[in-house]
């Protein structure tokens, strides 16, 4: 039998592992950091955290104020759509020159655009306030006391459960990645899933 707190965290990990898990920028842009191996570690730590610290928001209140501010929500929404558009062009743009893996591996990553790029993919995206601040800190009116606080951080354990899991375990499909075939496939979904994303939030302007 679980206890109120008990109860609260793994409905708080388990609502939170459905909202991440999906096909989405952020998660494309890790799992080919993850193949790169990349600087997995600093960018698995920024999403989650990230994740963690909207969640936190969330539950303080915050969901309520974001949700009557519609020219916060415009604003953030245009300026993701932008942001993934470009990014779709980069992506395609990679997939007409392929390289193998041990090609991408061999040349020079600079850490910081690989940070602006994880943090663009974090905070352009408005997903990530509707369910982290929005939802889930809707949700976690629901709880009192302790268990309010469980269900945050089953949330947030949830997104680092997650992120660090795809960026160190898409290292498992780097024989797959010995092709250049399969890095172009790769890029063309990525491609695929910003431009299909900007435009859904396009579309709700």
């Amino acid at each position: 039998m679980f206890t109120p707190v008990l109860s609260a965290a793994i409905s708080g990990f388990l609502l939170g592992a459905s909202l991440i898990i999906a096909i989405g920028a952020q998660n494309a842009f890790i799992l080919r950091q993850g193949l790169l191996r990349q600087h997995v570690f600093i960018l698995c730590l920024i999403c989650a955290a990230s994740d963690a610290l909207l969640i936190a928001a969330g539950i303080a209140g915050l969901g309520t104020l974001i949700s009557r501010s519609p020219n916060l929500i415009l604003v953030v929404t245009l300026g993701g759509a932008l942001f993934l558009f470009t990014y779709a062009i980069i992506a395609f743009r990679r997939a007409m020159k392929p390289e193998v893996l041990q090609a991408a591996k061999s040349g020079e990553a600079r850490l910081w655009p690989a940070v602006a790029a994880c943090l663009a993919f974090t905070f352009l995206n408005p997903h990530v306030y509707l369910d982290t601040v929005v939802l889930l800190g809707s949700l976690s009116a629901s709880y009192e006391g302790q268990a309010r606080l469980a269900f945050g951080l089953g949330a947030a354990t949830a997104s680092f459960v997650w992120f660090f899991g795809l960026g160190y375990g898409a290292r498992l499909l780097e024989p797959v990645f010995a092709r250049p075939s399969a890095w172009r496939v790769l890029d063309v979904v990525i491609g695929l899933v910003m431009a299909a994303i900007g435009l859904s939030l396009v579309s709700r302007v």
